[in-house]
């Protein structure tokens, strides 16, 4: 658990870090999330699953996950589950200037889905503080719930996250060398 506290410290320290506006001019300027983006917002998108998206699938170079089950695989999930979120809010912001990355994960894995069959993804915004999203999510497959939780994002100037992870990648560099 570690490594995911350290994982989202870092995206929150880049988030915030990215956005911050330098004056009161830049930051009316950056102020562009819509007024409809508030707590209520919901969406739902449906997914039919395809051996692409299998366990074994998930990390090909990774024996263990080669030889389970061909099932739905949790990564694939939590992937459609931020899918789904993302396009929950690009209408209600500056897209594609404005983006939103995924912070916080809390879900359950509560059946295995098979390929071909559908899942239907639910979100829900129920919190908004300044820059910050929760969503509350649930996913079904034609039989069972299969996922439910909350997911936080975070929403972002793309240009300037961007820019940060250049930063990083040069940092990174000149510490190996």
């Amino acid at each position: 658990m570690f490594g995911m506290e350290a994982f989202s410290f870092e995206i929150l320290n880049i988030c915030q870090s990215a956005t911050f506006p330098v004056d009161a001019a830049e930051s009316q300027r950056r102020r562009k999330m819509k007024e409809t983006l508030k707590p209520g917002i919901e969406h739902e998108f449906s997914f039919t699953i395809t051996e692409s998206k299998l366990v074994p699938a998930l990390y090909p170079e990774a024996e263990e996950f080669r030889v389970m089950p061909d099932v739905f695989a949790t990564g694939y999930m939590v992937g459609l589950i931020e899918w789904v979120c993302i396009q929950a809010l690009n209408p209600h912001l500056d897209w594609p200037e404005e983006q939103s990355v995924g912070t916080r994960i809390d879900v359950s894995h509560l059946a295995a889905t098979p390929p071909g069959l559908e899942v239907l993804v639910k979100v829900r915004l129920v919190e908004k503080e300044g820059r910050r999203l929760v969503f509350e999510v649930e996913a079904h497959d034609s039989l069972d719930l299969i996922s439910k939780g909350r997911h936080e994002r975070f929403i972002i100037n793309k240009t300037k996250f961007d820019l940060k992870q250049e930063e990083k990648i040069r940092a990174a560099a000149a510490r190996d060398h």
